[in-house]
C-alpha cells in the first residue's frame, strides 16, 4: 500500500490536533486488575482501541523529520484515528528529539491527558534508556492506555511493564502500521480481539526462508511453552541489565529481535543475557527475523554465521527456542503484547496468545 500526499505540508500539519499541557485534566479510570505470580505489580489492561480514538505521536529517541510526521498522521487516518502531538516534537537536542526531561514530558502528559486512548512511537532510534528514570510510572498506573512500537521502544515498553503491571505493545510504529500484515495483526490485537489469538508469520516471509539465511525458519529446541510475553530488541535488552529496569525473565517467553549487527555482536549480547541470569528462566525463546546480521561487516575471517551463533548459545539453555517469526526490523512485524499469557509451539512455529491483551 502507498500513502499519496497532496495537501500543502504546513496546512496538513496545522490539521492534526496537538495537546498541550494547559489542556491536560485529571480523570480516575478503573483498570482491570488481575493477579499476576510473575512480577511485583498486578497485570493491568487498556481499553481496546475504536475508530475516532486520539493517538499520541512520541519521538521518545532520534529526531524526526517532518515528513515522517506527515505519514504518520496520514497512516493513523487509515485506522480512523485521529493524531495529537505535542509542539516540543521537533525539538532538537544532539541527535535526539529534545532533552531527556522534553521526551519524557511528552509521554507523561500523554498518560494524564483522558482525551488520548493510545500512545505510538513515530520511530525508535537511541535514547528511551535515557528517560526510564524520568516516567511517571504512577500516573501511567492510573491512566492506563495503549503504547505501541519497537526497536529501542523496547525499553520504554518492558520498563513501564515491570513498573506499572500495564499490558505494553511490541509492535509496528507509526511509519510502518499501513502495511496489510501489520495493519492486519494490529487489528486483531488492540481493535477487535478475541479470547484466543494464533498468531503465524507472513506468507511473504515463509517465502524467502528457503532463499535467505537471515529469513529461515528453524527449531532451535523442540517443544511447548507458556508464560506472559516479554523482550523486544537485543542491543536494548541487553544494555539494560545490571539496572533496576532489567528485564524479568522468570517464567517468560521471551522474544528477541536485532537488525545489522555482526554475528560475534548478536554473540556478546546473547552471553550477556545468559550470565546475566535472563534467559536461564525462561519457559521459552523465541526470534524474529535479525536481518543484517548473518555476516561480518568488519570482515572478520572464519566469522560464525548468525544461525551458529544462535544454537550454539540457545541449545544449551534447554527451552523450546525457535527462529523466524515475523516481528522486529522486519517489513512484517507481529503485535507482540508484553505482559499477556501465550503459549508457543517451536515445531510449527506459532504463538497463541491464550487472553486478550485489553478491555
Amino acid at each position: 500500500m502507498i500513502v499519496n500526499y497532496s495537501m500543502n505540508r504546513r496546512n496538513f500539519l496545522q490539521k492534526a490536533t496537538a495537546f498541550s499541557a494547559a489542556g491536560l485534566l485529571s480523570q480516575t479510570i478503573k483498570p482491570q486488575i488481575l493477579f499476576n505470580p510473575t512480577s511485583e505489580s498486578p497485570i493491568i489492561k487498556p481499553n481496546r482501541l475504536k475508530k475516532g480514538d486520539k493517538i499520541g505521536l512520541i519521538a521518545p529517541g532520534f529526531q524526526i523529520k517532518e515528513e515522517q510526521l506527515e505519514k504518520s498522521i496520514q497512516n493513523l487516518k487509515i485506522f480512523g484515528f485521529q493524531a495529537v502531538y505535542s509542539p516540543r516534537l521537533f525539538e532538537k537536542h544532539g541527535y535526539f528529539s529534545g532533552t531527556d526531561q522534553s521526551r519524557a514530558n511528552d509521554i507523561n502528559e500523554l498518560f494524564a491527558n483522558p482525551e488520548v486512548k493510545g500512545i505510538m512511537a513515530i520511530k525508535g532510534g537511541y535514547g528511551c534508556t535515557r528517560i526510564l528514570n524520568l516516567l511517571d510510572y504512577q500516573t501511567i498506573r492510573e491512566n492506563p492506555k495503549i503504547i505501541i512500537g519497537f526497536s529501542d521502544v523496547t525499553a520504554l515498553l518492558n520498563a513501564i511493564h515491570q513498573e506499572t503491571g500495564l499490558i505494553t505493545f511490541h509492535g509496528p510504529v507509526s511509519q510502518t502500521i499501513y502495511r496489510d500484515y501489520n495493519a492486519m495483526q494490529f487489528r486483531r490485537i488492540i481493535m477487535n480481539p478475541e479470547d484466543t489469538t494464533l498468531i503465524e508469520s507472513s506468507p511473504d516471509d515463509l517465502k524467502l526462508s528457503s532463499e535467505n539465511p537471515e529469513y529461515a525458519r528453524y527449531t532451535i529446541t523442540s517443544g511447548r511453552a507458556e508464560g506472559q510475553l516479554a523482550g523486544g530488541n537485543l542491543s536494548v535488552l541487553a544494555s539494560m541489565t545490571g539496572t533496576k529496569y532489567q528485564l524479568n525473565g522468570k517464567g517468560k517467553l521471551i522474544f528477541i529481535e536485532e537488525i545489522d549487527e555482526d554475528p560475534y555482536r548478536i554473540d556478546r549480547m546473547l552471553t550477556q543475557l545468559i550470565d546475566s541470569g535472563i534467559l536461564q528462566d525462561a519457559n521459552g525463546i523465541m526470534f524474529g527475523i535479525c536481518k543484517g546480521c548473518n555476516t561480518s561487516k568488519n570482515q572478520i575471517t572464519d566469522s560464525f554465521s548468525l544461525r551458529e551463533v544462535i544454537e550454539n548459545q540457545i541449545k544449551p539453555l534447554g527451552i523450546p527456542a525457535c527462529y523466524g517469526l515475523s516481528f522486529g526490523h522486519n517489513i512484517h512485524n507481529f503485535t507482540l503484547p508484553i505482559g499477556v499469557n501465550a503459549k508457543l509451539d517451536t515445531e510449527k512455529m506459532t504463538v497463541k496468545l491464550t487472553e486478550s491483551a485489553v478491555l
